[in-house]
């Protein structure tokens, strides 16, 4: 008899929140017919501003089968909050979850604005993405690093060593599922690599609040401006300065505006 399911999901608090808020959020997309294109993020709805897309494309499954692989993988991969004997653990698990939601967000889109910029493919002007594949392929990569000995466990049924399951999975999926993002995937794996050989590192509570603070911030500013979603408490109009957004909290009055500051040695690009 194996062991109770209740036992893991102790050991593995953050991840059975994210697997169940995926979960949810699936449901929800279902029940009310949303489409990819209201959620996803893709080159042309990031230029436009809706820096929010950032976070819903990333928590946002359509199929059932895109669901259920990433949630048995990341399932598996939760196994990095139960190795906070070795550096890991809880905190290090949610604070790069951030690091990675929002780096590999801005990667794949960077790497679209070249292929558009640099070599004139307009295809990815349009191309949306969902999924929280890109923090998959992260923690694998991450894992692969860290734990070079451990398996990743797909579906109950399919078991892979940790060191080539990135590179696999991303071969894996390419094939089995045609219209999956490969950049998406390649940019998680990309930020992985980064986090575990330490060029972006630091991360401790003090930062992932600033960073949860600042994302908020971008979340709701963003789909208030944008329109997609209308905050009653919240206008934002501009007042001297064009270029200065301000803020006005109904209600009570008040408004705040950016003030214009010289900057001094900064090139804007």
């Amino acid at each position: 008899m194996g062991r109770p399911l209740f036992y893991d999901i102790i050991e593995k608090p953050a991840t059975s929140c994210i697997v169940t808020l995926c979960s949810v959020i699936w449901f929800v997309i279902q029940k009310k017919s949303i489409g990819y294109s209201q959620v996803g993020l893709s080159y042309e709805t990031a230029i436009e501003g809706h820096y929010w897309r950032m976070i819903t494309s990333a928590l946002s499954h359509i199929s059932v089968l895109h669901l259920v692989f990433n949630m048995s993988a990341l399932w598996s991969l939760g196994v990095v909050e139960q190795l906070g004997h070795v550096g890991l653990g809880t905190a290090y698990y949610l604070h790069y979850t951030l690091v990675l939601v929002v780096f590999s967000g801005v990667l794949v889109i960077g790497i679209y604005h070249l292929l558009i910029a640099r070599f004139k493919i307009d295809y990815f002007r349009r191309v949306t993405a969902v999924g929280y594949s890109c923090v998959v392929f992260g923690w694998m990569t991450i894992l692969s690093v860290k734990q070079p000995s451990s398996k990743l466990n797909l579906f109950g049924l399919l078991s892979l060593p940790i060191s080539f399951a990135p590179f696999e999975s991303l071969i894996f999926t390419s094939i089995i599922v045609p219209q999956a993002s490969f950049l998406g995937h390649l940019s998680g794996i990309l930020v992985g690599y980064a986090i575990s050989w330490g060029l972006i590192g630091g991360m401790n509570n003090y930062w992932a609040i600033t960073m949860v603070g600042w994302i908020v911030v971008v979340f709701v500013f963003s789909l208030k401006k944008s329109g997609a979603y209308d905050f009653s408490f919240l206008e934002i109009e501009s007042l001297t300065d064009a270029s200065l957004p301000s803020v006005r909290f109904i209600g009570n009055g008040r408004t705040l505006q950016a003030s214009a500051v010289p900057l001094s040695g900064v090139e804007v690009v």
